[in-house]
């Protein structure tokens, strides 16, 4: 299950809003009920409609997505290693490091 968050931003770009603040736009609390954890909008503070649970939900899809693309994204970072050696690498042999580039995103595919 996506977090609320990353549903909050997938139904805002689907309404023309493509940044959103969680300090000042929209807050979001989380009321523990007999430890299971209740997050909710707290304050909207954007000139868009608050969504409202249908519409979080149908955003779901879509933000698993970007949250299995953001895991993604992390281990290739790591895996890609120090920009000045990545552009050292390149110098020396730019095939070989085409080659390991190639490698490192096929083993990470994005969704």
């Amino acid at each position: 299950m996506a977090q609320l968050s990353n549903k909050i931003k997938e139904y805002c770009k689907a309404n023309g809003v493509s940044d959103v603040d969680f300090l000042e736009d929209v807050k979001l609390q989380d009321d523990m009920v007999d430890g299971v954890s209740n997050p909710y909008i707290k304050e909207w503070n954007l000139d868009i409609a608050q969504p409202t649970d249908a519409q979080l939900s149908a955003q779901e899809s879509a933000a698993n997505t970007e949250e299995a693309n953001a895991q993604v994204r992390s281990t290739r970072r790591t895996a890609y290693g120090d920009i000045g050696e990545q552009l050292d690498e390149i110098y020396k042999d730019i095939d070989a490091w085409k080659a390991r580039i190639k490698s490192i995103k096929d083993n990470n595919p994005k969704s």
